[in-house]
């Protein structure tokens, strides 16, 4: 089963399986690096959106805020959450905006879904030409060197009568510039079980290869994978957090 068919199948569900995640921390963070690294805008965009959690936070924090994503299933609920807010079916690798922007997230380690390198050096190219001057690009990603194939991140969540668990791991071979999301989801009742089980191939790197190719566009900061604090990072962690300022 492909990403996106499966996510379409289970866009009713995503919210349950990212139901640990604190997306307001995660949002007041970025929104700290872009006043501290960025212009005084206030116009941004999320790429791979999802159902738009992160878009409603900085729609409170009184950006005009919009999202872009690749399924729209997850646009739909998006825009239920964000009624004011407008969603585009696009591919972040080669997408396109209206006006400059001056805020572009992309969070939850989304970035590692542009299938390969050259589909990745296109994203930032089209994340510098969306930005204003002085705009600011934030993100969080995984260094392949680093990735432990043995850990796995499991919970558990209740929807009616049903119950979920969400287990996922990342998976680097050693080699090349792939690198895999293995995801299990099991749906139990007390009628039936059902599981899905997907192995999403994406584009892998090491932070260094990642900042020889940002550093053409952009003015590069890298930080400790901390929303709470942040730190610069240390180099001995497998996960960051990157602002990235146009140049």
């Amino acid at each position: 089963m492909s990403v996106i068919a499966l996510y379409t199948d289970l866009s009713d569900y995503y919210d349950l399986m990212c139901v640990d995640i604190d997306y307001h921390t995660q949002s007041s963070c970025i929104r700290r690096l872009h006043q501290l690294f960025g212009n005084d805008g206030y116009t941004h965009l999320d790429l791979a959106c999802g159902t738009g959690p992160h878009v409603r936070h900085f729609i409170n924090f009184g950006y005009h805020s919009f999202g872009l994503d690749i399924n729209q299933p997850m646009l739909d609920i998006a825009k239920k959450r964000c009624p004011e807010a407008h969603f585009s079916l696009q591919d972040m690798s080669e997408f396109s905006v209206a006006k400059p922007l001056d805020l572009i997230t992309c969070l939850l380690y989304s970035i590692h879904y542009n299938d390969g390198i050259e589909k990745l050096k296109n994203c930032i190219v089209s994340v510098h030409q969306a930005l204003n001057t002085n705009g600011v690009f934030c993100f969080n990603v995984v260094d392949k060197t680093k990735i432990n194939n043995q850990l796995f991140v499991k919970h558990t969540a209740k929807q009616e009568d049903n119950s979920f668990t969400f287990s996922s791991c990342w998976h680097y071979s050693g080699n090349g510039d792939k690198q895999s999301l293995k995801l299990s989801i099991e749906k139990k009742n007390s009628k039936q079980t059902q599981v899905w089980d997907d192995e999403h191939v994406m584009v892998a790197f090491c932070f260094d290869e990642l900042i020889d190719i940002l550093r053409p566009y952009f003015e590069v900061h890298v930080f400790e994978h901390d929303y709470e604090r942040l730190l610069p990072y240390g180099k001995t962690s497998g996960n960051a957090i990157f602002t990235c300022v146009k140049i």
